[in-house]
């Protein structure tokens, strides 16, 4: 394993611009144009920016909140309050007043960079309940003359005051930077809060310097990959692929123009690593599904000879692969599958991730025979983002690896899966109770039920997920739920079966490839919900679940399905910021629908 500097995350950044200061660091999109940021660039404006913060009146270990999409600006004052020795802390942009206030209250946050007047008016909004909240930095001012000069301040002049602090106090970023330990704590990542309210994660440098060692050794990251920053900075997944290991590694990442513009950006970077969540693999599978619905004809029927061909062989190594199956892949690769990975911007990707979620396995089976080289990882918010992953040369399918570089893992009681090393974080802000819930004896537990096998880890589920059918059998949602959302057709799936007859399912269809597949069969229907409530959709649906059904033991198979009539919406409670269901929160709401599923007076969708 290649042993990486014994610096912190800004110290690294320093020696980048020191060694190499022209070559690029950060590419940010504006108005259709890439335009290029050096090593050296990148630390004069974190270092001005850091500044800034101090002529404003941060102190040092002061905290600074993030509120904005991924951007350039987002890591320059990031890695700026860490070359003052402060801490920095994301929140979600799509996350609504109440929830943005809830983090930077918790977090104590003294400064917040908002990304525009939108992010500006959630904190103005609940300003009553931040009063240790000093200044807000706005990115873009565009509509914000108005605003009090005294409270609102824009990221150029912190900039500005940055460099003419620069001047007053020579020296002063040196005497942070040398000061600054791997103990130290350099960034607080806050949790989804599926169960309740986010608690805030502390990652010293020592954490962060930890997961870039293990990236580097399971991923092969070097100077030469390049990946497009897209999924929400303050996601420790990200954090591990746009900070720690490309400022490590001294590569390249790409900042587009909007998360509304992932797909062309994509096409346009061609990463040759990404990461997407499980949702991302589905929707891009979704738009495989959508576009070879509209082409039709041979090209389909090419499509489907090529998946029957080479799925047998999909996770099989090239060097393991018998001539015919060299062969077979080559051929389909040229004729129909190389001009699907450049649809979805993945040909040159030398390794994608899937991650941060379970994935149904017939999604992961369709990307490897497309010949996306894709692995499964695991990693907590409490690990520093991987804690376990694949090697594209033993890919055992279900399980998401063995313990990366630096790493142990093995099975506690009720087979739930502890992790230790120096990726483990240094505990929950302000939550010394919650800390000592997780760490013990520097053993991290993770909540998540596991089996490993010859070394792989697969995961079960959540342990206070399992549930217990009236019959006493266990069961995993999450298996069940997965192997229903590997149909195109569904989108979201929620199982409930703990103290019931039999499972049963709340649906969610995938409203894009189903409206497709409604046009093309001549149904007419003019939004969400009449879509949902066509006879013909849950004839659909109900051939989707039992397909998946034939794939699952007869005690996890669905019985009865509800087909919702709305999309899950952060805003109503439904989902959190990174899209995990709430399951406490949809069992209440949908309460007279679950209840429905178990009357046999009621007409319910049997499969």
């Amino acid at each position: 394993m290649r042993e990486l500097p014994n610096l912190t995350l800004p110290q690294m950044l320093r020696e980048n611009a020191r060694t190499m200061p022209e070559r690029i660091a950060l590419r940010q999109k504006d108005f259709g144009i890439w335009l290029p940021i050096s090593w050296a660039e990148y630390d004069r404006r974190a270092r001005h920016f850091g500044l800034g913060l101090r002529a404003l009146g941060l102190e040092q270990g002061g905290h600074v909140g993030i509120l904005s999409e991924n951007r350039a600006e987002w890591v320059v004052a990031q890695l700026g309050a860490g070359m003052v020795n402060a801490v920095a802390i994301g929140v979600y942009a799509t996350s609504p007043a109440n929830e943005v206030a809830y983090v930077l209250g918790h977090a104590e946050v003294e400064i917040v960079v908002c990304e525009d007047q939108e992010q500006t008016d959630k904190v103005l909004e609940r300003l009553e309940e931040l009063p240790r909240l000093k200044r807000i930095v706005v990115i873009d001012p565009k509509g914000l003359r108005g605003y009090a000069s005294e409270l609102v301040v824009s990221f150029a002049e912190v900039l500005r005051l940055g460099a003419e602090h620069e001047a007053k106090h020579l020296g002063l970023v040196d005497a942070c930077l040398a000061a600054q330990t791997q103990a130290d704590i350099g960034l607080m990542v806050y949790t989804s809060g599926s169960t309740g309210k986010p608690k805030g994660a502390m990652l010293s440098y020592r954490n962060m310097r930890a997961q870039a060692a293990g990236v580097v050794e399971r991923l092969g990251y070097d100077a030469s990959t390049t990946n497009l920053s897209y999924l929400p900075l303050c996601h420790v997944a990200e954090q591990m692929l746009s900070t720690m290991a490309p400022i490590y590694a001294g590569s390249c990442v790409s900042f587009g123009e909007s998360i509304r513009t992932v797909q062309e950006d994509l096409r346009e970077v061609a990463p040759t690593l990404f990461l997407g969540v499980p949702r991302i693999w589905e929707k891009l599978h979704a738009s495989i599904h959508i576009k070879l619905m509209e082409a039709g004809g041979w090209r389909r029927r090419l499509f489907e000879a090529g998946l029957a061909a080479c799925e047998p062989f999909a996770t099989k190594p090239n060097s393991a692969r018998s001539l015919r199956e060299k062969a077979l892949a080559t051929f389909f690769h040229l004729v129909i599958f190389r001009a699907l990975q450049n649809f979805i911007g993945l040909r040159k990707a030398k390794i994608a991730l899937t991650g941060a979620a379970p994935i149904p396995p017939r999604i992961v089976q369709f990307f490897r025979t497309l010949g996306v080289p894709l692995v499964e990882v695991y990693g907590l918010t409490e690990t520093s983002g991987m804690a376990t992953g694949q090697r594209l040369d033993h890919l055992l399918p279900g399980s998401v690896g063995e313990a990366v570089a630096g790493a142990e893992a093995k099975l506690g009681d009720q087979g739930e899966l502890l992790v230790r090393g120096d990726i483990v974080f240094e505990g929950y802000f302000r939550n010394p109770e919650a800390t000592a819930g997780v760490l013990r004896d520097a053993w991290l537990h993770t909540g998540d039920v596991a089996v490993i096998e010859a070394g792989q880890v697969r995961i079960v589920d959540r342990l206070k997920d399992i549930m217990i059918t009236a019959g006493g059998k266990n069961l995993s949602p999450s298996e069940i739920e997965n192997t229903v959302k590997g149909s195109a057709f569904i989108k979201e799936c929620i199982v409930v079966a703990d103290g019931r007859r039999y499972p049963s399912a709340l649906i969610q269809i995938d409203a894009e490839t189903v409206g497709k597949w409604a046009e093309e069969n001549r149904i007419a229907f003019t939004h969400f919900r009449s879509l949902a409530e066509h006879e013909r959709v849950r004839e659909l649906v109900a051939a989707e679940i039992e397909q998946a059904n034939s794939q699952l033991a007869p005690v996890a198979q669905l019985k009865r399905f509800h087909l919702l009539v709305k999309e899950l919406d952060h805003d109503d409670d439904e989902v959190t910021a990174t899209m995990k269901v709430r399951r406490a929160s949809i069992a209440k709401k949908y309460a007279a629908e679950i209840e429905g599923l178990y009357k046999p007076e009621r007409h319910a969708e049997p499969v």
